[in-house]
């Protein structure tokens, strides 16, 4: 196949797209150009594929992403098997353009996550969650849906390919413990960033939380001050595989997620990403969060906020190594059971080979 892959907001280095869907697609043969916001992120081109630079969209800034992505879908779709897409704002970009391959992969519940942005005006959250359910009714009339959650099943009305967000699992872990405390990812104020740095003054200098990621403008003065105060490491961005490097060895992984909707039914890739790593788990409430560590004994769970607990919790973890270690192999066992991407892999590989053939999405 030929498969264009396209996003104008997330992060051409995002797991998802760039490391896991991208190399099973070229694992498999098939050809692939990514178009992506190389410049706006300043991310590297990848070498060995073709490549698209675009605008990227970003708060209310999104009009000038979106003309060019409607421009490179109208003049080169035709010359793709497959078009992936990554954003529900590429909906809107595909508006009169027939092709049978238009694929939407599904990341997040986007009408939950809308009434969160702070760049949105208020008042204008309601109309825009319901403009991005009807958007979402339409998709399903005129292209591939893939879901990247089991629970994102019940805001559609026919049945989609469920793609998780499973994790590559690293061929073998034999490393020193030590005082690392890590969290991965994005870092804003709903994914626990005033818990983090206070949790890091806390535990300074006993153990040493590390944050590896970058951090939205409302909080990473904040950050900032706390890694200046040697109450945390803050690393910034690092590329995927980078960073995925720093995780063998540290006490746990971290995810105190707010109590938002769409938190509520999406499961941290991260989470598994420490279980994946050899790292228990310290999590917030939130029920995907929850069942992943109660169903399979590989962390802890804490309240939401309670900066207490979760402090307590790691302590235990350092004081209590043999503990510490068991709850290291159930996240890995469960891994290996039954989140592995190689999995994944397949079915999505399989999916859009379907597409391509014309036979629709497959089972």
């Amino acid at each position: 196949m030929n498969v264009l892959v396209l996003t104008v907001v997330h992060d051409p280095e995002d797991t998802r797209i760039r490391h896991k869907q991208i190399n099973a697609l070229r694992d498999a043969g098939h050809n692939v150009t990514f178009a992506a916001p190389f410049s706006g992120y300043q991310r590297r081109r990848p070498d060995g594929f073709g490549s698209v630079d675009v605008p990227r969209a970003r708060g209310l800034h999104r009009l000038r992403a979106l003309r060019a992505a409607r421009r490179l879908l109208r003049r080169h779709a035709a010359e793709y098997d497959v078009v992936l897409l990554h954003d529900p704002e590429l909906l809107l970009a595909t508006t009169g353009i027939r092709h049978p391959g238009l694929v939407w992969d599904v990341h997040e519940d986007t009408a939950a996550a809308v009434r969160m942005k702070a760049w949105l005006p208020r008042p204008t959250r309601a109309a825009a969650a319901a403009l991005i359910r009807r958007l979402e009714r339409r998709a399903e009339r005129r292209m591939t849906l893939l879901l990247a959650e089991e629970g994102y099943v019940g805001r559609f009305q026919h049945h989609h390919p469920v793609v998780r967000n499973s994790v590559v699992e690293p061929a073998e872990l034999d490393v020193q413990v030590d005082n690392r405390v890590l969290y991965l990812g994005r870092i804003t104020n709903a994914r626990g960033a005033d818990e983090m740095v206070e949790l890091g003054r806390r535990l300074a200098p006993d153990l040493r939380i590390h944050l590896i990621g970058n951090a939205d403008p409302e909080c990473a003065e904040r950050v900032r001050a706390a890694h200046d105060a040697g109450h945390v490491h803050w690393h910034g961005f690092i590329p995927n595989d980078d960073a995925l490097a720093l995780l063998p060895g540290a006490l746990a992984g971290i995810s105190l997620l707010h109590d938002q909707p769409n938190y509520a039914h999406s499961r941290p890739t991260k989470l598994l990403e420490y279980m994946a790593y050899g790292l228990p788990v310290i999590t917030t409430p939130n029920p995907a969060s929850a069942e992943l560590v109660d169903s399979h004994g590989c962390g802890v769970v804490v309240g939401f906020g309670d900066v207490d607990a979760a402090e307590a919790a790691l302590r235990r973890l350092a004081a209590e190594p043999e503990e510490r270690d068991r709850l290291a192999a159930a996240g890995r066992k469960a891994v290996t059971e039954h989140f592995s991407w190689e999995a994944d892999a397949g079915l999505f590989v399989r999916t859009l080979e379907s597409v391509a053939a014309g036979s629709g999405p497959a089972g």
